[in-house]
């Protein structure tokens, strides 16, 4: 369920300080009104929730996906990584 940010369109308030965010599924309707002091609010569109618990990426499987996996050498350029290969 995403996290929308709403703000008073006038004026402030002491109960909700003007700025609040709320859960709301995507199917809800807009909020015209704030659920605490009924004043008129606006979404205020800010950043964005990206979870940090994705995988690594497996080089191999990339390959083998048909993906170029690039290095970051010296001074920020890169290059076509070439996995060691242990013999």
């Amino acid at each position: 369920m995403p996290i929308y940010e709403y703000e008073l369109c006038e004026g402030n308030c002491a109960v909700c300080g003007g700025r609040f965010e709320l859960n709301r599924p995507l199917k809800e309707p807009e909020l015209k009104d704030c659920p605490v002091c009924k004043e008129p609010v606006r979404r205020v569109y800010g950043g964005f929730y990206m979870p940090n618990h994705f995988k690594k990426v497996n080089v191999r499987a990339a390959k083998e996906a048909g993906f170029t996996v690039l290095k970051k050498s010296s001074k920020g350029e890169y290059e076509v990584h070439k996995p060691d290969r242990g013999m």
